[in-house]
């Protein structure tokens, strides 16, 4: 065949591809809503994992503040050259099983830098320029005449903050005492020295430092930067405390809601379970001090208008680590927590646990609507258990909506055993986990297409999509993830019958003290960032809608063909038709969206992400990524497109 004939049908054939591929309009019927959409489709996870709680979002700028670590001095040094050996003793109170420990310090005729104690922090103390500081121990000084000196001070020891407190009482009892200052320079590793000065005989503990600016001003509450990250996506549920917190190395390690709640000083630590876990990432000072603590997280789930989704521990220990059961016989304690979680959550002020949420200062039911059993705990053992806590619980409390979990994956024999076996204790929601690759992502966007429409509701309770294993850190966090993310959450909106609950994990991670990655949102001592993934949820849970409405190309889902995902939803209260369109290929796409119904579309926007699948945002470039947007123009009900290569679109059109 010539060849000029022979360029020519080539050129033909792809020329006529290429209009094909642009004729192909997808249709929404904005007039026909398919099903609702949850108010808790998209939420949060938090577990205290990667520092997220005790040196992230809980305030707390002192490490091992009641010298409750495995070992008791740990984070603290003795300073000092009038302190000898046996001046400073950690002792311990036999009374107390909760906060036994504390320090006695010998002052010996001392002035200010002869005999102290000095604080690291966690990872340092962030610090920032004329902010206030609230200082408070606890203190039994048995003789003498003692003043504190309490200050800050920078990497080079120039103090940068400083008060003194002096010690009233002089009994036998314990005292607590508070004073504040003000610092005057921002440092990211600071430290806390308390110099001892005068003669006398003294015990100290609970020792604190928090910054004045906390989420809502509260005292001794949480980091405010972490907090509006969150109030900022509007959640529709906060999921807490985890995760194989949950679980715990042991039984002995498991989370214990009753001993979360109560006076910080009365509550007790435990060894965080990630302190152990990863021998490439040891976190040897990592405890859960528990000053966030369940009311605390019923107490934000209420400050950002999310529901509280807590998860108990139903006898079991973590299955990749002990595997410890609690005989059946035996279980009815931890049937009995259940339950008087409810009723603390919800019960009267005159009820035995409603009176322990009134003391704390809440006298109003937190309204709890949903209950997890157990985390990722799978097998026979399982079923057996989560066959009680229902049967229990529903007696007492059939409103009560109960999540259980699928084990730790979402494709193998033992989900499979699970799914069928919850489904016929027609439980109310299952919980299904994916940390997966990009590609299994995008080959899954379509998983609920298929699923039963009667029967149990799916929790997307962890997801997060994983990068080659050789990248690292917050190095995972690039838009390749994302946008499979994107892309997956497509196929969760469009069967929001069946899905009523997302939420990636883990949300929080400490850039020096990360045990897992990827995570939504990267913190230093100072400063806090999005990721790209951050980002993606938070134009799902920003844009939710009341009800999903039928899109299609060529009547069919727009769940992968040529590189393109989409859903669509009205919000019929912001009077919006939303649609979320995902190309995923290298190439730009013309793409035309036909709106078949009445409602006559008055303006637009697009909101768009894209960029190189490498790519990712830092505490140096905190936005690289992150959504632009511009007006569009919608003619005759139709909105032509142009898609950028590996872009996320948010189209949000007006109606009248």
């Amino acid at each position: 065949m010539n060849r000029r004939i022979l360029a020519a049908l080539l050129l033909s054939a792809i020329s006529l591809n290429a209009m094909s591929q642009q004729s192909k309009t997808i249709s929404v019927n904005i007039d026909q809503p398919v099903a609702p959409v949850q108010s808790t489709m998209w939420g949060v996870f938090f577990e205290d994992i990667n520092f997220g709680a005790d040196g992230g979002i809980y305030a707390e700028l002192v490490k091992n503040r009641s010298f409750e670590f495995a070992k008791p001095l740990m984070g603290w040094s003795v300073k000092g050259k009038k302190i000898k050996e046996g001046d400073a003793l950690v002792l311990s109170r036999q009374a107390s099983q909760s906060n036994p420990r504390f320090l006695r310090l010998n002052i010996k005729e001392t002035s200010k830098g002869d005999a102290g104690i000095s604080n690291e922090g966690f990872r340092g103390i962030g610090v920032k320029k004329d902010l206030r500081y609230d200082f408070s121990l606890m203190y039994r000084k048995h003789k003498g005449d003692i003043l504190m000196h309490v200050e800050l001070v920078d990497d080079k020891n120039n103090v940068i903050g400083t008060t003194q407190l002096k010690v009233n009482s002089n009994d036998a009892n314990w005292h607590k005492q508070e004073v504040s200052f003000a610092s005057t320079a921002t440092v990211e590793k600071a430290r806390l020295n308390i110099w001892f000065e005068g003669n006398g005989l003294i015990d100290v503990d609970m020792i604190s430092l928090f910054p004045h600016d906390t989420w809502k001003g509260r005292k001794r509450g949480m980091r405010r930067d972490m907090v509006q990250m969150l109030a900022d996506m509007k959640p529709g549920f906060i999921r807490f405390p985890g995760g194989c917190i949950v679980e715990g190395m042991d039984l002995a390690n498991r989370y214990q809601w009753k001993k979360t709640v109560g006076p910080i000083e009365n509550r007790q630590l435990i060894m965080n379970r990630w302190n152990v876990e990863f021998g490439h990432r040891p976190a040897p000072d990592y405890f859960q001090t528990f000053g966030l603590g369940f009311f605390e997280y019923f107490q934000l789930a209420e400050d950002l208008d999310a529901a509280a989704l807590p998860i108990l521990n139903c006898g079991m220990a973590c299955q990749y680590n002990t595997a410890e059961l609690v005989p059946i016989e035996d279980l009815e304690p931890y049937v009995q927590d259940a339950l008087d979680l409810i009723e603390f959550a919800n019960g009267d002020e005159n009820s035995k646990w409603g009176k322990v949420r009134t003391s704390m200062g809440h006298p109003e039911p937190f309204n709890l609507k949903y209950l997890g059993v157990g985390n990722e705990n799978w097998g026979p053992q399982y079923v057996e258990r989560a066959k009680i806590f229902q049967q229990k619980i529903k007696a007492k409390y059939p409103e009560i909506q109960l999540i259980f979990s699928s084990g730790t994956d979402p494709d193998s024999e033992r989900f499979h055993y699970l799914n069928n076996e919850l489904r016929g204790m027609k439980a109310d929601i299952i919980d299904e986990h994916y940390y997966r690759s990009p590609e299994w992502f995008l080959q899954n966007a379509s998983r609920y297409d298929s699923y039963d429409r009667k029967g149990a509701k799916v929790f997307a309770g962890e997801f997060a999509a994983h990068n080659n294993n050789k990248i690292i850190g917050s190095d995972k966090n690039t838009w390749q993830a994302a946008i499979a993310e994107a892309a997956f959450m497509t196929g969760l909106e469009r069967n929001a019958e069946v899905v009523n609950m997302a939420s990636y994990a883990p949300l929080f991670a400490h850039s020096e003290s990360w045990q897992w990655a990827p995570d939504l949102i990267w913190v230093n001592n100072l400063n806090v960032y999005g990721t790209l993934n951050y980002y993606v949820q938070k134009l799902f849970s920003t844009n939710k809608g009341t009800s999903v409405l039928e899109i299609t190309r060529e009547a069919k889902p727009v769940s992968g063909t040529d590189g393109l995902y989409a859903s669509s939803v009205i919000d019929t209260i912001k009077k919006e038709i939303i649609i979320k369109i995902v190309n995923t290929e290298k190439t730009a796409l013309s793409q035309n969206i036909v709106l078949n119904g009445k409602k006559k579309i008055a303006v637009g926007t697009i909101t768009t992400m894209e960029g190189d699948p490498d790519g990712k945002n830092s505490f140096e470039q905190a936005k690289n990524f992150s959504p632009k947007e511009q007006n569009i123009s919608v003619k005759k009900q139709q909105v032509a497109l142009n898609l950028a290569p590996n872009s996320f679109n948010v189209l949000k059109l007006k109606y009248k």
